[in-house]
């Protein structure tokens, strides 16, 4: 038996969502939280306003399907992307470290005026990644086939 799961292991389709407000962006924080991947996987395109991350995100959607069904956890790589950016700052972050891997914990919007904000992604080990937005225009897009997560768990967290 192949280490891959598929989607049709659970008769869903692959995650396409987009988040438009506050409200949106909580989901995809959510289904994105204990997402990890290595600094070299971060792209700020700035002459399309894009910033772009490849994460190895957990499937929260699919935890308790897999708990219920006796099988492993899954993992599967997706694109979080970020439009209309007009800056893009971080910290406790080197870029520079192609061996860093980063671990997301939250999606957060801190609103200005008409719509603009900065949006902050948090990471484990107080980093942080926050871009100026002039609106909320967010997708998560799962773009491989599932896989056993390697640690066979589900991500947990000390209170």
């Amino acid at each position: 038996m192949s280490e891959d799961a598929s989607f049709e292991y659970g008769a869903e389709r692959p995650l396409r969502l987009k988040a438009e407000d506050a409200e949106d962006l909580q989901v995809v924080s959510a289904l994105s939280q204990d997402a990890v991947f290595p600094a070299n996987e971060m792209r700020y395109l700035r002459g399309e306003r894009r910033f772009a991350l490849l994460l190895n995100r957990f499937r929260w959607e699919d935890r308790a399907r897999a708990e219920a069904r006796g099988r492993p956890v899954e993992r599967v790589q997706s694109m979080l992307v970020f439009d209309d950016v007009t800056s893009v700052r971080s910290s406790g972050v080197d870029r520079a470290d192609a061996d860093l891997i980063l671990s997301l914990l939250s999606v957060d919007f801190a609103p200005a005026e008409e719509g603009a904000g900065t949006i902050e992604i948090t990471l484990a080990g107080d980093g942080a990644i926050a871009r100026g937005v002039e609106c909320i225009n967010v997708a998560l897009q799962d773009v491989t086939r599932p896989y056993i997560a390697p640690s066979r768990k589900a991500p947990t967290h000390k209170d």
